[in-house]
């Protein structure tokens, strides 16, 4: 279901976005949906290049694993 949120923008943001929502063909709600959606999915995802250059890095790739070892096992803390 769908939600309603109210944001409260500077007049020269609303304009860069009304302005980005016309050359899109959007609504000003559909665009700002659009381009969170779009921000948050490439901050969370890594190119195919990116994880080649991860997964080429073995000792960063052995030490990933062990910390995910020690997580399962529940050695690790929070630190404050």
């Amino acid at each position: 279901m769908a939600k309603t949120v109210t944001v409260r923008l500077d007049d020269k943001a609303y304009d860069l976005i009304r302005k980005a929502a016309d050359g899109e063909r959007r609504s000003i709600s559909n665009f700002l949906e659009y381009a969170a959606l779009r921000y948050l999915t490439d901050e969370i995802s890594v190119s195919d290049e990116e994880m080649d250059e991860i997964l080429s890095d073995k000792a960063l790739v052995t030490s990933l694993r062990q910390g995910l070892v020690d997580a399962e096992a529940g050695r690790y803390r929070v630190a404050e």
